[in-house]
């Protein structure tokens, strides 16, 4: 596997940074997750501007205009012959010294990797995750604001530590109010009849892409789509429930918090959004070539 580093393809033994990095260190960094489909990255210019809206919020210049961070993930996907998978886009604050101060960092490391992913196990896409509520709340606004994504991701591993110590793959979390956020690498979806509700950001939801994406589609095949404030009664109650990220895609919950959610595995509205969200992932995207 080829690695891109600032400019540089290199096999991913070399592939290397410094120990003084603050990437490393304190986790001072931006990043997406972007999925290939049918030689296509899919809503390339979607995740590059998420990538430097996240990178404003934390005073983070990346060194590369638009254009030139597509073409990068593009050319990374070509070199590793990529036609259905995965990338991995990092940009790190660079080396610096031991201190907080991020101004001493040099210039910004820019790493792209392209390989493969599977979250989940297939059998789940038809059977249903079950996922618990766990006690690790969602950042507050004003601490690391959830809609960065940031490479300090340790709120979302210790939901996920709660949630594999319980048994499950997944899990609710909510923010400092007791609303519903998000999942630990997901955002989420209640269908109430033809309504899909999902938190809005400010609640503590990431701006997902594939959230934004399945608001998109969902008018077109007749369902209402509004951001709402949910409670765990919203969930436990609702018809179905459904989880969308980047490399989750959109999968269905059957179970929360031993509860069983509608019919207890995905149901028609989610089975029906999957179905019109793979028709798409085969028409849009930026070819490779």
């Amino acid at each position: 596997m080829k690695v891109l580093i600032n400019g540089r393809l290199v096999d991913e033994k070399d592939a290397t940074v410094s120990v003084f990095d603050h990437g490393l260190l304190y986790g001072d960094g931006v990043f997406e997750g972007i999925r290939v489909y049918h030689n296509r990255v899919f809503v390339l210019d979607r995740h590059i501007d998420r990538l430097y809206r996240s990178a404003k919020a934390i005073a983070l210049e990346i060194p590369l205009s638009k254009e030139d961070m597509a073409a990068a993930v593009v050319r990374t996907c070509k070199a590793n012959q990529i036609e259905n998978g995965y990338v991995r886009l990092v940009v790190t604050r660079g080396v610096g010294t031991l201190g907080l101060n991020p101004y001493l960092c040099k210039e910004p490391q820019i790493i792209v990797i392209a390989a493969g992913i599977q979250l989940y196990p297939v059998e789940l896409y038809e059977e249903g995750l079950s996922i618990i509520t766990v006690g690790t709340m969602r950042n507050h606004p004003e601490a690391i604001n959830p809609r960065i994504k940031s490479l300090n991701y340790l709120n979302n591993v210790l939901a996920k530590i709660e949630a594999l110590n319980s048994g499950v793959m997944e899990c609710v979390m909510l923010n400092p109010q007791g609303y519903v956020a998000e999942a630990s690498g997901d955002n989420i979806f209640v269908v109430k009849g033809r309504t899909l509700i999902t938190p809005p950001t400010w609640c503590g939801a990431l701006e997902g892409i594939t959230r934004e994406v399945v608001m998109e589609l969902a008018p077109e095949l007749g369902y209402t789509v509004k951001e709402d404030v949910l409670t765990r009664y919203d969930l436990y109650t609702a018809d179905e429930v459904f989880l969308t990220g980047t490399a989750a895609e959109i999968i269905g919950v059957g179970v929360i918090d031993r509860r069983p959610i509608g019919i207890g595995k995905p149901g028609p509205v989610t089975v029906q959004l999957a179905e019109r969200f793979k028709e798409f992932t085969r028409v849009e995207g930026t070819l490779i070539e």
